[in-house]
């Protein structure tokens, strides 16, 4: 082999190797700095499969952390939260049906995704997904445990008693 080989192989693996280099970079640099505004600015990556699933979903966009629910009560304001967990089979039925009827209902309705925050199970007393609540002055004054009847089903709620929880307290709902 002559001289002048030998030295463009050497520059082919040098440059192979900085190539390879640099992709695997880029892919590190992009996987580890995905962060979710909704979630806090929790990496995407540390998300539950499911979450990850409804980030983009404009039926998932009401986001309330668990610092932001604990300051609404200490400050003794009404609203409404609907607890959901992502992985929730009737919670995604639920849901798509239940946050345009808030927005028909001039309610806002905080979600809280229990699969991200599970101190919210023990905290807030819930037992089973989907649960709304209503809060009056930081106390929890009603809430509806479950979500919408499957066609045939003898559990669940239709969405007319969705809209008759909502108008009820919706007058004394700050936020």
């Amino acid at each position: 082999m002559s001289r002048g080989k030998k030295k463009s192989y050497t520059g082919l693996y040098v440059f192979g190797g900085i190539f390879l280099i640099l992709i695997g970079a880029l892919i590190f640099l992009n996987t580890q700095g995905e962060k979710s505004e909704l979630y806090g600015g929790k990496k995407v990556s540390e998300l539950n499969p499911a979450t990850r699933e409804i980030l983009d979903d404009p039926n998932y966009q009401q986001i309330i952390l668990p610092d932001q629910l604990e300051q609404k009560v200490q400050d003794q304001e009404s609203f409404f939260v609907y607890f959901f967990a992502s992985d929730c089979p009737h919670c995604r039925v639920t849901t798509p049906e239940l946050m345009p009827l808030a927005d028909e209902s001039g309610v806002t309705l905080h979600q809280y995704n229990l699969r991200e925050f599970q101190k919210g199970w023990r905290s807030y007393n819930i037992e089973f997904t989907p649960t709304l609540v209503y809060f009056e002055n930081g106390v929890e004054k009603e809430r509806i445990v479950g979500g919408l009847a499957s066609p045939g089903a003898e559990n669940g709620f239709d969405v007319d008693d969705f809209r008759a929880f909502f108008d009820k307290y919706k007058e004394g709902s700050t936020s």
